[in-house]
């Protein structure tokens, strides 16, 4: 055993030094698990201190250094190691301890001394900094606690604390000072600018912070958040929201950390406080005191902490516990009707935002049982309130269903299938009061759009539809009615032989959507109601054609995505989808289509208009009616209204937009590149997959450093590296790989962020790809990336044929693929001369290729030919030799004679290889400047 674990450590240890310490790591903690010898152990926590300190996990690095020095106090590398690692993570006093002891262990060792000066101004400088904070921060408690003082006065030191409280030292300054209190009657001054001020201070106290956030929950209190986030202030609740959704990020981060906040301070377990938290929340949805706003933002947080983030993750006991303490209470506003009195304040965004809450906790149930009881509390409400003789709640019966089948459709179908529902819906759309009709018809509308329900109501529902379009006097009831008949008149989708009703009749029903979306009398819902009669209609080609033609509509459409309507989103997203012809379209295998005609089979059929070029001409119709700023303010909605759904839909849009290299500039230069980075992160599977391509085709044509300035440009590299896998397309492979080779030509830092997302090993591995396109542009990628020392040292290894291979693909035929190979080898023999000799032994024709680059018809091949002849001649006595007894000779004195100046750098590397020919003394230099071989 003992064997075992001692060769896994030298394996580890050869790896470390080629530089590849993934492998390293792994094979240090396969040793360990085999390990019985307790100071073998400890060197191995050592070394796997000093992968954790390359990989950047300085927590891990400290624990492993600490594991090491329990079984040796002596142990001067591993200390070096958890003083580093401390430093990192700012334990900079406990870090000067360490280092101060490794420079008494080693007084010489230049490596301890740095280190030692370096933590010593560290420290001096965080001294000054608190002093001064300190001196500051008892300047603005004293101005704030001053009733007498100028109002104007106070409100800037409010604001000066915020600013203060975004410093780790102003934070612990205001959190020591007893600054917790004095927030607190901020929060209940009644001032909004003294509220606000005091939200965004305490944000700054809990972000990342789980002891801090911990202690204010317990002192500040649920109660006092929720009744301020309930407040009827639009800002001071968004604000009071956003507070709490920093303290859920602090205490769920922290529960993963080994050591919790930044002391090492051992913490009760975070999980009492959020479920106080999240029953808080709960109780906020029905209450009456609470705004509308309020009651969103509530909604908000719940969607965002209690679903699992990952189906991975095989606990979702928090979702069971919400549905068990809260469902009743979330179907309670589900099932509210705005213009009944006596239910809690709503907005126009409530009903889509519980419709998603209760998708979500309905998508996070494991098992039929879960989802069983699911089913039988939603039944179990319905049927309670529809069962009741008073007509408000047989509204709030149906009110209900249509919220659960915009939400859990499964649901929501069960529920429309209990006795009496589907009649109700019916009867009440000929009801004579508009509410009792909107309700009505809204429920119907959202059932046609089930497959157990949509031939029903094509048979029942559109003779009742077009009676209310026609003769109701109320445009609220004639607008959703059309929504209705759009929803039916699409069932044949993008397939044009398959018209559901008469010619021109989808056009009519277009045009009168268009006239509603545009007139500004009309409210808010109505037009949104507009929008979702066009996301239908816009299957159809010819309404494609005509919505785009009408600049007033496109405008109109954009403006509301912008507005507070947050659940116009995902309409707008999917009839932007259809008007770019952006959705996913299988083209079916001609052989087939040909049997289904003859077995008399319906074959789907394109629309003429649905033709790439007439897509084309839409794209840069939208563009030039400012669809980019449009979908930028999509994305940077904070609303449950935006979805994962809305999100790829705003994916696919972005992705069509960018598919013209001549419209990129413009995409960017608008935000469009910036909007697409939350994209790659929060969305279906197939929308991050969407938005990374598109992120690749703005990265390979722009420049990344202005599309993507400052620190986002190394957001871009992980969605490009996603691409690289078997389940992408072999364009998004291909694609990705140009924009890594213009992110890799960078800088080093970028290159290192390659690596880190271990890209290296799924390149090399496109190296090897048939497509010759895909093979170059790996290549390409690999060269760029070979600047860094890290990969350079990945081509020593003498276990690998990743030397062959470039010495192969330089006697390809492909030219991109030699330029790359050879470009490649050109800097790593000039890097690493070492690898010079071992190139002989790569293939026996390797004289042949290089004479072969020198000979190239390209003058970068005939450069990168004449570099590596010289880099190898300049290595090694032998190779020199090898290379003037062939044919080199001659091609390279017919190089050096040339007297062109753009082959200036070929001609100096020529004259270079002969002038170290002669230094060897293989050829001698004749008074006419002939060369020729010695005797």
């Amino acid at each position: 055993m003992s064997q075992d674990s001692s060769t896994l450590r030298e394996e580890g240890n050869n790896h470390f030094k080629a530089g590849d310490v993934q492998q390293a790591l792994s094979c240090y903690t396969k040793a360990l698990k085999i390990s019985d010898c307790q100071s073998e152990s400890a060197v191995l926590y050592r070394n796997r201190a000093a992968c954790y300190l390359k990989l950047e996990d300085h927590t891990k690095a400290e624990a492993d250094a600490t594991k090491a020095l329990d079984v040796d106090q002596g142990d001067v590398k591993a200390r070096f190691r958890r003083a580093q690692a401390l430093q990192k993570l700012g334990r900079l006093d406990q870090a000067f301890t360490d280092a101060q002891k490794c420079a008494q262990l080693e007084p010489k060792n230049k490596a301890f001394q740095d280190l030692l000066r370096q933590l010593g101004a560290q420290i001096q400088q965080k001294a000054a900094q608190l002093s001064s904070t300190d001196s500051r921060v008892q300047q603005m408690f004293k101005l704030l606690l001053d009733s007498s003082a100028p109002i104007s006065d106070r409100q800037k030191a409010a604001q000066n604390l915020v600013v203060l409280s975004r410093e780790d030292a102003g934070a612990e300054q205001i959190f020591r000072n007893d600054g917790v209190k004095l927030l607190q009657n901020l929060l209940d001054s009644q001032q909004e600018d003294l509220i606000l001020s005091a939200l965004r201070t305490l944000v700054g106290l809990c972000t990342g912070h789980q002891s801090r956030t911990m202690a204010i929950v317990n002192e500040v209190g649920m109660d006092r958040l929720c009744g301020v986030m309930g407040s009827a202030a639009s800002t001071v609740s968004l604000s009071a929201c956003h507070l709490i959704q920093v303290m859920f990020e602090a205490l769920t981060e922290g529960m993963k950390k080994e050591i919790r906040g930044k002391d090492e301070a051992i913490l009760p377990e975070p999980s009492r406080e959020l479920r106080s938290m999240l029953r808080h929340l709960i109780d906020m949805l029905p209450a009456s005191s609470v705004s509308g706003a309020g009651r969103d933002s509530a909604i908000n947080l719940l969607v965002k902490q209690v679903p699992r983030k990952s189906l991975k993750n095989p606990d979702n006991s928090l979702t069971l516990w919400v549905i068990d303490q809260g469902l009743k209470k979330i179907l309670e506003v589900a099932g509210t009707v705005p213009e009944v009195k006596g239910g809690p304040l709503l907005t126009d965004n409530t009903p889509m935002s519980c419709s998603v809450l209760l998708n979500k906790l309905y998508d996070d149930l494991k098992s039929d049982k879960e989802r069983e009881n699911f089913n039988k509390l939603c039944e179990e409400y319905v049927q309670y309130h529809f069962g009741s003789s008073d007509m408000e709640s047989k509204l709030r019966a149906i009110q209900t269903v249509s919220v659960l089948l915009q939400g859990p459709s499964d649901v929501g179908n069960r529920t429309l299938e209990l006795s009496g529902i589907m009649d109700a819906v019916i009867s009440l759309c000929a009801a004579e009061n508009i509410t009792h009709q909107q309700v009505a018809v809204e429920a119907l509308i959202h059932a046609a759009g089930k497959a157990k329900r949509a031939s029903f109501i094509t048979a029942n529902g559109v003779a009742l539809l077009k009676d209310l379009y026609k003769k109701s006097e109320n445009d609220r009831i004639r607008v959703r009615a059309l929504v209705g008949l759009c929803k039916l008149g699409s069932a044949g989708g993008t397939d044009f032989s398959m018209k559901q009703f008469a010619e021109g009749s989808t056009l009519k029903l277009a045009k009168q959507c268009r006239k509603w979306l545009c007139n500004e009398a009309l409210p808010l819902t109505s037009r949104r109601w507009a929008i979702e009669g066009l996301a239908y209609l816009t299957l159809d080609a010819d309404v494609k054609e005509d919505l785009v033609e009408d600049k007033k509509a496109l405008q109109a459409m954009f403006e509301l995505a912008k507005s507070e309507d947050k659940t116009v989103l995902y309409a707008v997203g999917s009839t932007l989808v259809n008007c770019t012809n952006s959705y996913d379209v299988e083209k079916p295998d001609p052989q087939m289509v040909e049997l289904a005609k003859y077995a008399k089979q319906h074959v789907p059929e394109e629309h003429p208009k649905d033709a790439r070029s007439f897509v084309e001409k839409r794209v840069v119709k939208l563009l030039e009616a400012g669809v980019v700023s449009a979908l930028v303010c999509m994305v940077k909605q904070e609303s449950p209204a935006l979805t994962e759904a809305c999100r790829e839909c705003i994916a696919r849009v972005i992705l069509a937009l960018v598919e013209r290299q001549e419209d990129r500039g413009l995409v960017v230069a608008q935000g469009g590149g910036k909007a697409l980075l939350p994209l790659v992160s929060e969305s279906t599977d197939r929308g991050k997959i969407k938005a990374a391509q598109a992120l690749a085709k703005i990265t390979i044509t722009s420049n990344p450093e202005i599309a993507f300035p400052g620190e986002r440009v190394y957001e871009v590299v992980r969605p490009l590296v996603s691409l690289l896998a078997l389940d992408c397309t072999m364009l998004q492979n291909f694609e990705a790989l140009m924009a890594l080779t213009n992110l890799a030509g960078i800088s080093e830092r970028l290159r290192q962020k390659i690596i880190k997302e271990k890209a290296v090993p799924k390149i090399e591995g496109y190296m090897f790809e048939e497509h010759d396109m895909v093979r170059a542009a790996a290549t390409e990628c690999m060269c760029n990336l070979a600047l860094s020392t890290e990969v350079q040292k990945c081509y020593l290894a003498t276990d690998s044929d990743r030397l062959k291979l470039l010495v192969l693909y330089s006697g390809e035929d492909d030219e991109r693929l030699r330029k790359a190979a050879s470009g490649t080898l050109a800097m790593l023999t000039g890097e690493m001369p070492e690898l010079c000799t071992r190139i002989p032994d790569t293939t026996s024709h390797w004289l042949e290729i290089f004479q072969a680059l020198l000979l190239g018809e390209s003058q970068d091949l005939r450069h990168r030919g004449a570099v590596i002849v010289m880099n190898l001649m300049q290595a090694d006595k032998s190779l020199a030799e090898k290379l003037m007894e062939s044919e080199a000779l001659e091609i390279l004195s017919v190089l050096a004679k040339g007297d062109d100046p753009k082959q200036a750098s070929i001609q100096k590397a020529a004259q270079r290889c002969l002038d170290l020919a002669t230094e060897y003394g293989l050829i001698r230099s004749n008074e006419d400047g002939v060369n020729g071989k010695t005797m």
